[in-house]
């Protein structure tokens, strides 16, 4: 295994640490400050806008694309250290560059799934950063963790599906300009195998039957640069057969194709926003004082950042094997290093940004430092894509297989 970057990675990785500097960093209190003016909290500050411009005219727009002919072109062992660098500012940086979430993910599914149509009508626009969608698959009356278990109906009636169900959480959906949703549900959920009951459709914002009913917060955020998270409802919507993604039964292995890059996506980020974390730590550690020395000079302080830099050179290892496997010897085979790093990177963040926050005392909960937001970030991804407990008892069950 070689992890070495090489010249593309090298010359991305520069015009992307000189793009945050000189654009990102300096726009995040500007974003803050517009938004509070803003008619609708969901809408993009101005300074969105202009750092999407400024991202495209630099060529560092569509990174985590695979596919050549619609995005970079970059493998995950070349995309991974430019994702960790938008990690340290999650709010702007991944909008700024269009690989944010949830928008990844679907433009990958359209990529590698949706016919020709649908990638003109949807995919296209979505690549240049013109609309925003949502994908619509976790529900709050079943356990969403097993994603057998959805009840959303789709049952087709001539040349339609009708969509009923009630889901939440659904990334983005509260964005002005999300225009599409991918709706997992069952088009036949009476089958023999639970896998093959789900099917994927294409639902269009403003379809008859679709209300966006409510924002919910993460943590009591409203999480605006995701374009926040809601409950959606389908009441005998009606789209299509045309927009059927893939095959009927297909949702399942739909599912699984698209949160295998989406896990890794966020793990990469995630050392990120570890690294941000430690800049804070010891930025705050050298210029305070407590008890007659520096916070610096503190042996706890010290064990903290001591601590943070080893699990962070751990953690980003372990994610650079993983991408190199998923390169190599595609996600399925990588299928145990994606569930190790879904499991260790949140957790691992947590810990560092919690000591963070204890190091920033009330400026650590407070608005006027990003720790309590890039907090209730990674807490929630230990949930978000496949709670830990689901990572852990899959894993544990792979291993264990082998002795049987």
């Amino acid at each position: 295994m070689d992890f070495a970057f090489d010249a593309r990675t090298e010359e991305l990785r520069a015009r992307l640490l000189a793009f945050m500097d000189e654009h990102v960093y300096p726009a995040e209190q500007v974003a803050h400050e517009q938004r509070e003016l803003l008619s609708s909290p969901w809408e993009n500050p101005p300074v969105v806008e202009e750092l999407k411009a400024e991202a495209r005219r630099q060529g560092l727009w569509n990174l985590f694309l695979p596919d050549a002919e619609y995005g970079a072109g970059l493998t995950n062992l070349q995309y991974a250290p430019l994702a960790e660098i938008t990690g340290r500012s999650p709010q702007l940086a991944p909008t700024a560059t269009n690989c944010a979430a949830p928008d990844t993910g679907n433009m990958e599914v359209l990529a590698q799934f949706g016919d020709e149509r649908q990638r003109k009508q949807w995919l296209e626009p979505l690549l240049a950063g013109e609309i925003r969608s949502a994908f619509a698959m976790t529900e709050p009356d079943v356990a969403s963790s097993d994603a057998t278990n959805i009840t959303t109906h789709i049952r087709r009636e001539g040349d339609e599906y009708v969509i009923s169900g009630r889901k939440w959480y659904i990334s983005g959906a509260m964005h002005p300009d999300c225009r599409i949703f991918i709706v997992m549900g069952k088009t036949d959920p009476d089958g023999p195998d639970i896998r093959r009951q789900q099917s994927m459709v294409l639902v269009p914002r403003d379809t008859p039957g679709v209300t966006v009913k409510r924002a919910m917060r993460v943590f009591g955020y409203e999480d605006h640069y995701h374009g926040g998270h809601a409950e959606v409802i389908f009441d005998e919507a009606r789209v299509p057969v045309s927009n059927l993604i893939g095959e009927e039964g297909g949702g399942f292995a739909i599912a699984q194709a698209r949160l295998g890059p989406g896990r890794i996506h966020h793990c990469m980020r995630l050392i990120g926003m570890a690294e941000r974390a430690i800049e804070l730590m010891c930025r705050r550690a050298v210029s305070r004082d407590a008890f007659g020395k520096a916070l610096a000079q503190q042996g706890v302080v010290q064990n903290w950042i001591a601590d943070a830099r080893v699990a962070v050179e751990q953690l980003r290892l372990l994610v650079l094997k993983t991408a190199w496997m998923m390169d190599t010897v595609g996600n399925r085979g990588a299928h145990t290093e994606i569930q190790a790093i879904k499991i260790a990177t949140p957790r691992t963040v947590v810990g560092i940004l919690d000591r963070a926050i204890q190091l920033y005392g009330a400026g650590g909960v407070s608005q006027d430092y990003p720790l309590a937001e890039l907090y209730a970030g990674a807490r929630t991804l230990m949930i978000a894509d496949g709670p830990d407990e689901v990572h852990q008892r899959s894993l544990a069950r792979r291993e264990i297989k082998k002795y049987l």
